[in-house]
């Protein structure tokens, strides 16, 4: 892999690295049961993430047209395969680093309750000992938790469904309007708009069913109907849903690519 292919993959790892620690926002809520806190730095990370993959745009865009004019020799499908496998990399590193997030989160919600803004509380967690703090509340996952997670019920098959598919959805989107445009060079700006399709309606399965039903289980843990157990279960079987979900989208990648190039055709 060159530098620019390196570097797409870094910016990849980091966008769902960030999405997948967002859940330990959850659980330093539940935690700390500063509920309205934790749902407001929640929807902070969760924005950074979902918008933050269109930033990807331009380099792959760049990428592809140097490729189809001859000044990079690369193979394209390869390429984005790498991508792919860095976001199911980085979903499975934000997994092992939930419990350490859970406590750096709890740290965050109790310092913005107190301060009540995001610029004092990001540079308090990188200039102020928040990264000394990390480093002390480093671990591992329970081993139960991860060799066999228990579905208590908090969270639906079908909500895990979605996930899987949001997840894939969002994954995909962007590199197959891209690939799409290299597969027929005639549609590649119409392909490449089709993107935000792509990932808004991803972005809106995540809105409307997921993200309510996350909110509604953080409010079961606070009235007493579901344990905080029960709570960090269910955070596992989502983490492994949306790691699923990136697995998924190595299978969708060039049956959607080929589904953008004749929506692009047609239109």
């Amino acid at each position: 892999m060159d530098t620019q292919l390196w570097l797409i993959c870094f910016l990849t790892f980091v966008i769902h690295l960030i999405g997948t620690l967002a859940y330990s926002v959850r659980i330093a809520g539940v935690r700390t049961r500063r509920i309205a806190v934790s749902f407001a730095l929640f929807n902070i990370l969760v924005l950074v993430s979902r918008t933050s993959n269109s930033f990807l745009g331009p380099f792959l865009a760049k990428r592809v047209e140097s490729n189809l004019a001859g000044t990079l020799a690369t193979d394209l499908l390869s390429d984005f395969r790498w991508l792919l496998v860095s976001a199911s990399l980085a979903t499975i590193a934000g997994a092992l680093l939930v419990p350490t997030f859970q406590r750096v989160f709890c740290r965050a919600v109790k310092h913005f309750q107190v301060h009540r803004s995001v610029p004092k509380l990001i540079l308090h967690g990188f200039f102020k000992g928040g990264l000394s703090f990390v480093k002390d509340a480093a671990t591992l996952p329970a081993a139960p938790q991860v060799s066999k997670p228990h579905n208590s019920g908090a969270v639906s098959w079908s909500i895990l469904l979605l996930n899987v598919g949001a997840a894939a959805l969002w994954t995909v989107g962007v590199f197959a309007a891209l690939y799409a445009g290299a597969l027929d060079p005639a549609v590649r700006v119409t392909s490449s708009t089709l993107s935000s399709i792509i990932n808004g309606g991803a972005t809106i399965m995540m809105a409307v069913f997921i993200d309510p039903h996350l909110s509604g289980m953080t409010d079961d843990v606070v009235e007493g109907r579901l344990s905080e157990g029960e709570f960090r279960g269910a955070i596992v079987w989502l983490v492994g849903s949306r790691l699923a979900g990136t697995l998924l989208a190595q299978l969708l990648f060039v049956p959607s690519a080929m589904l953008i190039v004749f929506v692009a055709q047609v239109l």
